[in-house]
């Protein structure tokens, strides 16, 4: 069956194949049996519910689903609704962190068949068995390219194992989480565990949430300076409740969050300070910094 899938907006996951579409349908209509209308973020519904009307005029019989709609999370097609090279291992997660959609969206953690490509999307790797975890390993190092692990690890979760095969390995990018002050020693034996193994600061990122509840851009400054200095890179990621609608960051937030989103401007600012990187090593110098609103502490 050809499928034509359709996106409300264009992110660093979206397909590039000729049958994934962003918008209105064009002028020169595809060839498919169906078009899925994919929507990821619960402030995009109000778009995707006009894009599946505006697809259905033109004749196509039109399908609408996506994690804003809350579909079902099976099986993952590689190339289906994200791009060629990322890929999903497990669904589901065994926290329930305030925050996530994760556990009311997907249930309990689940195992999938392992699918190739370099960058892993799961929510919770670390908490499946270390035999899957060893076979997406495996599978990471049979890739043309340097592993990106964008979905996250849990840093409650990390090993000394894990890093020392890390370090054996082809790594442009892992990321931990600090969502909630009581992950702070975690994330900082994590970094260390990392580190200690070889990787260097640009390799270890972290997500750092920021904009939740009774936050400011003072406390959540003092968070991501913490997790620069104590050897990570920070990424701040900003809160959005699922309803909602605004498309940009607020503008007490806006400057913040472009400084602490982009590593070059963090390192910066932080040029001359003892123990900072200056080289940026071979492995990371192509890295893309994943969008706002891609990794997996958004909470749509």
């Amino acid at each position: 069956m050809r499928i034509a899938r359709v996106f409300p907006r264009r992110t660093s996951a979206t397909p590039d194949d000729p049958l994934a579409f962003v918008g209105e349908p064009p002028l020169f209509l595809p060839e498919v049996d169906e078009v899925h209308v994919s929507c990821t973020f619960t402030w995009d519904r109000p778009e995707a519910e006009h894009l599946a009307k505006a697809w259905a005029a033109q004749g196509f019989q039109v399908r609408v689903g996506g994690p804003a709609f809350e579909s079902p999370a099976g099986e993952f097609t590689p190339g289906l609704y994200v791009k060629r090279g990322m890929t999903i291992t497990s669904r589901g997660c065994i926290r329930r962190c305030p925050f996530c959609f994760v556990p009311t969206r997907e249930g309990p953690l689940r195992l999938l068949d392992i699918k190739p490509s370099w960058d892993i999307l799961d929510n919770n790797l670390l908490a499946c068995p270390r035999r899957h975890i060893e076979g997406v390993l495996d599978m990471l190092e049979e890739q043309p390219k340097a592993a990106r692990f964008t979905g996250g690890i849990d840093a409650r979760l990390c090993e000394p194992w894990f890093a020392k095969r890390l370090a054996r390995m082809r790594v442009q990018i892992l990321y931990t989480a600090y969502d909630q002050s009581q992950q702070r020693p975690h994330v900082e034996r994590t970094v260390k565990t990392l580190r200690d193994a070889g990787l260097t600061q640009r390799q270890v990122g972290c997500y750092v949430l920021v904009g939740f509840g009774d936050d400011t851009p003072a406390l959540a400054e003092e968070r991501l300076e913490w997790v620069f200095q104590t050897g990570g890179m920070p990424f701040a990621m900003y809160f959005r409740p699922p309803d909602e609608r605004r498309l940009r960051v607020p503008p007490a937030w806006r400057r913040f969050v472009r400084k602490w989103t982009r590593p070059a401007c963090i390192f910066a600012s932080h040029e001359g300070a003892v123990g900072v990187e200056t080289e940026q090593p071979a492995t990371a110098r192509a890295a893309a910094v994943p969008g706002l609103e891609f990794p997996k502490s958004t909470p749509a």
